[in-house]
């Protein structure tokens, strides 16, 4: 929650490649989202890579190892995550990933 505080702007629109609402528009959707996760994840290990900037984008991989409190499924999670920055703030992300199962 720090981060998204910190470093998204007030109309930060967000994209995930699968799920019943795939786009998030605004602060208080992408709390909504952030909450939903951790209520949903339990999270066991994670890393992150080093940014690839590329002028007003950069990209970072995420790798998780998490299980599903729903479901009690544990799997990896994979993916890649494009920001947008503009006025030192990020405006747009996508994540891009396959969806377990």
């Amino acid at each position: 929650m720090e981060a998204i505080e910190t470093l998204y702007a007030e109309d930060i629109h967000s994209i995930e490649p699968v799920g019943e609402e795939p786009e998030a528009k605004g602060l208080d959707a992408i709390r909504g989202k952030a909450t939903y996760f951790e209520k949903s994840m339990e999270v066991h290990s994670a890393k992150v890579s080093d940014p690839i900037v590329a002028a007003d984008h950069f990209s970072i991989s995420y790798y998780m190892d998490v299980t599903n409190k729903e479901n009690g499924q544990r799997y990896d999670m994979a993916e890649i995550a494009v920001y947008q920055v503009k006025d030192g703030k990020i405006v747009r992300e996508q994540f891009f990933y396959s969806s377990p199962g």
